[in-house]
């Protein structure tokens, strides 16, 4: 087996009579392979930025436009039986010819495709084509031919197998690609190859055991032979003539296991399968990294309903997760490098657990190598979201085997532990006025609950399946049931405040968040507007959630002071989403038990844009991010309401009790002790622990101008209790004192209060795009330091931060 790559030397051009500028019409262009169209017009400097101001909008013409990638590829004939053309990805309907002849046409951009072109080849110069047909013609015809589906959109994601956040989402952009997304290369063989090979990885107390299902794809009807080796063990076994497949078991023993991020160390073990003819030849081998782990879900009902809750080699995991979307529109530009990157921030803010949401893609070998590497889990959706979906054909049959080949790709990976069957289209069939619209024609059931299932179990037994995000474990229960399975919460955003959250006390909570702009230096990267407003125009084009800005103020009318001018509402915003999230979770933690697994809409963004996400399109750090790292700690001390007064809440999230002593203190906003008590805290292993608070404490004698302060020692982040909202509260004028140390690199600045200072935040950003800071959203009593250490490329003014807008406060 030999392969070459073919990314090099392939120009783009659009079909003639296609609607393109007239700059481009009859042009080739250079193309990069992987890429797309739109950032090969953008490397050529045919269009703008999409991501810039509302350049997207001027560019829709791109996707109703047909185009053809074209490469001349010299070959010279060897002694090879079969020349195959892979294509790992191609986005989405496309073509592929080889010197003028068709070898396969497809319609899904999430398989990937084989062709033998042996026969049409010729020495020398050879011509390979692939044309790409608009998806949105492709997708409305298919609508026209089937009839409508209602979605949550207006664009028709789900008339074809494509990344349907493509067709924009409310955080992203509208930009409908199309192109050679993934490798493309010649493989040459002879006799035979191996085409699948499906290790399911087992183990039982120190015994992990593989069963390796391999099968090949043969030229000669010869007897072959099949060898696996791991951790020492090797197996072979015999294909005979007219055969096509092997399964091979490997026992081994005292194995060390793959544990989850917090529970031991993310173990794994070269796997190595070959495969030899009669006379012992290697013709193909394959070699990945397995983990010896167990993982099923509890969902045995209990007093509380119907749990959900992860175990990991038979231990119950706590979910401390964050959704997971595209982390760039143009997939083929999200590298090794900036997943690793992006995974650093997840563990970095106390990660455990990634959802892969379902209209985006399967994500990469590197995600799920990078996931293994790290001990993170991940929950993979099959790519159905917010709409239904056909179940006629050609979607059947391209689903079927779209969803096999994924269930085989990714089963040697220890790091997946659930397949979810979609993102909320069971519940959009029961709530959102679908069944009305649908008229009997088909939504996607069937997937759900049928056909994917069925996948699952027959090609990954090892790994649990739910039928949807949210899904309550019965047809006959409402599929948002917060008793039942998993539920997203969503009316706190779109119609109630953040502190509704204390309303619920769900199974597993799999989506729920608040918007904030993206960073400071972010935002002017990407818009041109002068003034910067809420509600200037490119604030307002990369604000994509209906009535998001009114939702946003909303939201600091229920609790911050009005803002008076930009600078600061971009500030509050920001520190209102940090507030809602910690809130949620710190609630939903504090109900440890029956709450096993929260997921924050979301980590990550794929452009510019003001959203739900923790890190921007500029893969900067919100305050979210900070917020998200002390409520996600491994040791959490929290102020909960409890039955009409207050408790302290401790939640231990390690493998060692957590025994230290407590102190509560109900301060004044100077500092000055008003009640306080001691709490001996013996929190069990992956437990939580209560204390009602004395009603001296639980009850201030002035609501506006004190607050609770719990401590627990210094490797612990205190819990604040305030008794009235900011807005309400009588703050003093911050005074502090301020010192600007500079080292290699960076500079450090000391913060000493002179009076309480609420959410002292730093932004570095808007001095220099690439300065970064450690800590955010620090509230210091009077007398106490902070310290903020700033990382930045060139020196920084000092003055400039020690003062606002840089550093910021509520007060």
């Amino acid at each position: 087996m030999t392969q070459r790559t073919l990314h090099d030397g392939w120009t783009l051009h659009a079909v003639p009579g296609s609607p393109v500028p007239t700059a481009l019409a009859g042009r080739e262009v250079p193309a990069s392979v992987p890429g797309c169209v739109h950032t090969d017009l953008l490397t050529a400097g045919l269009i703008p930025d999409p991501y810039l101001d509302d350049n997207e909008v001027g560019l829709s013409w791109i996707g109703r436009t047909d185009w053809v990638y074209r490469s001349t590829v010299d070959w010279t004939p060897g002694g090879d039986d079969r020349v195959d053309l892979v294509c790992a990805g191609l986005d989405t309907v496309a073509t592929v010819s080889v010197n003028g002849t068709e070898v396969g046409r497809t319609e899904n951009m999430h398989r990937g495709y084989r062709f033998d072109v042996r026969s049409l080849l010729r020495p020398g110069d050879n011509t390979v084509e692939v044309r790409f047909d608009s998806a949105y013609r492709y997708a409305a015809a298919q609508r026209e031919r089937l009839g409508h589906r209602p979605n949550a959109y207006r664009e028709p994601f789900n008339f074809i197998r494509k990344m349907a956040c493509n067709f924009g989402w409310d955080w992203g952009p509208t930009l409908v690609t199309a192109g050679i997304w993934q490798p493309i290369g010649l493989h040459s063989w002879s006799t035979a190859r191996l085409a699948t090979v499906r290790p399911l990885v087992t183990v039982a107390d120190s015994t992990g055991r593989v069963t390796v299902h391999v099968e090949v794809e043969r030229v000669a009807e010869v007897p072959l032979t099949v060898r696996a080796s791991v951790a020492g063990v090797d197996v072979e076994a015999s294909i005979p003539a007219g055969a096509r497949a092997a399964v091979l078991d490997l026992t081994v023993a005292d194995v060390r296991r793959w544990w989850p991020r917090g529970y031991g160390e993310p173990h794994r073990y070269p796997l190595t399968v070959t495969l030899h003819d009669p006379a012992g030849t290697l013709l193909d081998e394959w070699s990945r990294r397995i983990g010896f782990r167990s993982v099923r879900l509890d969902t045995v009902p209990d007093a509380h309903g119907t749990p959900f809750t992860l175990v990991v080699n038979d231990v119950p995991v706590f979910a401390r997760g964050v959704n997971w979307i595209p982390d760039d529109v143009f997939p083929h530009r999200v590298t090794r490098d900036r997943l690793a990157h992006r995974f650093d921030q997840a563990v970095g803010a106390n990660v455990n657990l990634l959802r892969v949401w379902g209209g985006g893609r399967y994500e990469s070998d590197d995600f799920y190598d990078l996931a293994d590497d790290l001990g993170l889990l991940v929950q993979q959706d099959f790519l159905f979201a917010c709409a239904a979906y056909p179940e006629e054909e050609p979607f059947a049959t391209e689903v079927a085997a779209e969803a096999a080949e994924q269930v085989t790709r990714l089963s040697v990976h220890p790091s997946l532990v659930l397949w979810t069957g979609n993102n909320e289209n069971i519940w959009g069939w029961h709530d959102w006025g679908w069944q009305e619209q649908l008229d009997d024609r088909s939504w996607g059931r069937g997937y759900y609950l049928e056909l994917l299932p069925r996948i699952v179990a027959e090609l990954d037994p090892t790994r649990p399946y739910w039928p949807g995000s949210p899904w309550s474990g019965r047809e006959d229960r409402h599929p948002n049931e917060p008793a039942h399975g998993s539920m997203h919460i969503w009316d706190v955003w779109n119609t109630d405040d953040y502190v509704r959250y204390r309303e619920y006390v769900p199974r597993f909570l799999a989506e729920f968040g608040y918007q904030a702009p993206p960073a400071y230096a972010t935002l002017r990267r990407a818009l041109s507007d002068d003034p910067l407003a809420p509600d200037s125009p490119g604030m307002a084009h990369h604000q994509k959630a209906v009535d998001g800005d009114l939702k946003l103020q909303r939201g600091l009318d229920a609790h911050l002071p009005a803002p008076a001018d930009f600078d600061e509402w971009h500030y509050l915003t920001q520190l209102n989403q940090a507030r809602a999230i910690a809130l949620g979770v710190e609630h939903f933690r504090a109900h440890r038990g029956v709450c096993m697994g929260t997921i924050v809409w979301q980590l990550n963004d794929c452009w510019p844009v003001t959203s739900w996400a923790a890190i921007d399109g500029d893969g900067r750090r919100k305050p979210l991010w900070y917020a998200l790292r002390r409520a996600y700690a491994d040791r959490l001390l929290t102020v909960q309401p409890r039955d009409g007064g207050l408790a302290l809440v401790a939640v231990n999230e390690t493998g060692q009790p957590w025994r230290a002593p407590a102190t509560v203190t109900r301060l004044t906003l100077a500092g000055a002790p008003r009640a306080k008590t001691s709490v001996e805290l013996d929190v069990p292993a992956y437990g939580v622990m209560t204390v009602p608070l004395p009603a001296e404490l639980a009850g201030p004698h002035e609501p506006r101008a004190e607050l609770l302060v719990a401590e627990a020692g210094e490797e612990v982040d205190r819990a604040l209790w305030f008794f009235a909202e900011d807005k309400d509260v009588t703050w003093p004028r911050a005074d502090f004192d301020s010192t600007v140390e500079r080292f290699d690199g960076g500079v450090r600045i000391r913060v000493t209060a002179r009076t309480v200072l609420r959410d002292l935040t730093l932004q570095p950003d808007r001095l220099h795009p690439d300065a970064t800071v450690d800590e955010a959203l620090l509230t210091l009593l009077p007398g106490e330091t902070a310290t903020f250490t700033v990382h930045t490329p060139v020196p920084l003014e000092a003055s400039a931060l020690t003062t606002r807008p840089v550093l910021r406060a509520v007060n």
